[in-house]
């Protein structure tokens, strides 16, 4: 990784490497000054002209993306895997939220500046949400980062506009207006970062969107009608308020219970737990000391897996009910499995940079937002690797079905905006901001993209669809 500014190198150099955090173990060094960034974006054109951002066509060797689908299901829960593909097969836009794997075989194969950021690596609609400050106060951010990594900024803009399309398209927007929407979203990006590179580093990492900010950003009736709804279910999402839907029982002596709810909420075995349970008090060392001594007042009184999310069914995610003093002083924590990112072999092939998926994961996460949940954290149980976040706080997205096309296109920029914030924070803001220009140019590109891959997504979808009545992948809809 770097950041821009951050390191002394040329600026070539700065472009094609993707370094680990041993990177920023100096402060001796100059920064590349900024005129000099904006002018190696701009010609990183002959390298990959912005109209090649507008470049789809599925090479004659393109992986089946059933094929890798099923390489994907590869140590998964086996009984769930039906309920991913089932899932998946709901709609051409669940398929693209599982899709990650796939999206990422693609656009290694297309053209890319070589600047790399730290990306999401999952951008599209439904990966940005409400969640709790360490303040108590709801922002609005990115809010998935299992698949995050250095990487080409160009596929999380990729991704997310694809997304965008097929939004508009399953909600019945007519095509000029889902380019409507992603042409929005681009330029939300396109400005936004412009706009963050002219500023000092640490003020860029200090920006956030809050809600009355979100707010001011709908244009839209339906838009703001939407936002406050999902902050009112945010504000409901409390540990405390999940207790009489996920718990029977009460007492502060250990007899409350997490309800089973086959197949998505399963109890392990009394090992297992036991392992899990165990792997907690690992997790206390990795969160901040602060954190670690509230922590210190919980007692874990259950464990159950619990199945969610799309892409993410089948590995392993496990709910802890911790209680206080008092039976009404409860937190849930959340253990999710982490594995590689789907970007890391594109970026430095087989060699695994991280040694730890769930480090890798929160290190990123806090990277990309500008607050995060305090009690970020990972651990290992065997030889699976996990993060640990806080469950239900304060967590809350905006639903995407149903958006009329004027709300898609206000959200679609407020998520644009947001992408920016994010790989602003991170590396090359000046670079990108330079490449990108103040023109349109990139935005008419993006929008062709859009609407190809939204195309191949549906035809990819269509496959998916086709294997599960052949019998090649087995699907359990509805669940």
């Amino acid at each position: 990784m770097q950041r821009d500014g951050e390191t002394s190198g040329p600026p070539e150099q700065l472009v094609l490497e993707a370094t680990d955090a041993t990177a920023f173990a100096s402060l001796r060094h100059p920064a590349t000054p900024r005129a000099e960034r904006y002018a190696l974006g701009r010609r990183l054109r002959q390298r990959a002209p912005r109209s090649a951002l507008g470049r789809w066509k599925p090479p004659a060797h393109r992986l089946d993306p059933v094929a890798i689908v099923k390489v994907t299901n590869h140590g998964r829960v086996t009984r769930l895997v039906p309920v991913r593909i089932g899932r998946m097969s709901a709609s051409p836009f669940a398929f693209l939220r599982g899709a990650a794997a796939i999206m990422a075989e693609d656009f290694a194969k297309l053209p890319a500046t070589g600047i790399l950021p730290v990306i999401c690596g999952d951008a599209h609609l439904s990966n940005f949400g409400f969640y709790a400050s360490p303040e108590r106060n709801l922002v609005f951010d990115l809010n998935d980062f299992d698949e995050a990594h250095p990487g080409a900024w160009e596929w999380d803009v990729r991704r997310l506009v694809a997304s965008v399309w097929m939004a508009g398209r399953q909600n019945g927007s007519t095509e000029a207006q889902c380019g409507d929407a992603v042409a929005r979203c681009v330029r939300a990006y396109r400005d936004h970062l412009a706009d963050l590179a002219e500023q000092p580093l640490l003020e860029r990492a200090y920006e956030r969107v809050d809600l009355d900010r979100l707010r001011g950003a709908a244009t839209d009736p339906a838009t703001l009608h939407e936002i406050e709804r999902a902050a009112r279910r945010a504000r409901r999402k409390t540990s405390d308020r999940a207790l009489p839907r996920f718990t029977e029982g009460g007492g502060v002596d250990g007899d409350r219970r997490i309800v089973a709810d086959p197949p998505l909420i399963t109890r392990p075995d009394d090992a297992q737990y036991e392992r899990l349970a165990e792997s907690l008090d690992g997790y206390l060392r990795t969160v901040p000391t602060q954190w670690a001594r509230v922590l210190g007042g919980y007692r874990v009184v259950d464990i159950a897996h619990k199945v969610v999310g799309v892409g993410s069914v089948g590995l392993r995610a496990y709910i802890a009910l911790c209680v206080g003093s008092s039976s009404d002083d409860v937190l849930f924590l959340q253990l999710k499995q982490a594995r590689r990112s789907v970007v890391a072999r594109f970026v430095h092939g087989d060699q695994a940079w991280h040694a730890h998926q769930g480090q890798r994961v929160v290190e990123y996460q806090k990277a990309l937002q500008t607050v995060s949940d305090p009690l970020l954290g990972w651990t290992s149980v065997g030889d699976r690797q996990y993060y640990v976040r806080q469950f239900r706080d304060m967590k809350g997205a905006v639903i995407v079905d149903g958006l009329d096309a004027a709300a898609l296109a206000d959200y679609a920029g407020v998520c644009g905006q947001l992408l920016a914030k994010g790989h602003a924070r991170t590396s090359g803001a000046s670079m990108i901001a330079g490449y990108l220009g103040r023109s349109d140019k990139a935005v008419d590109a993006l929008r062709r993209f859009a609407r190809r891959y939204a195309d191949q997504t549906e035809r990819d979808h269509a496959a998916l669809i086709d294997a599960v009545r052949r019998g090649v992948l087995p699907a359990e809809p509805g669940v």
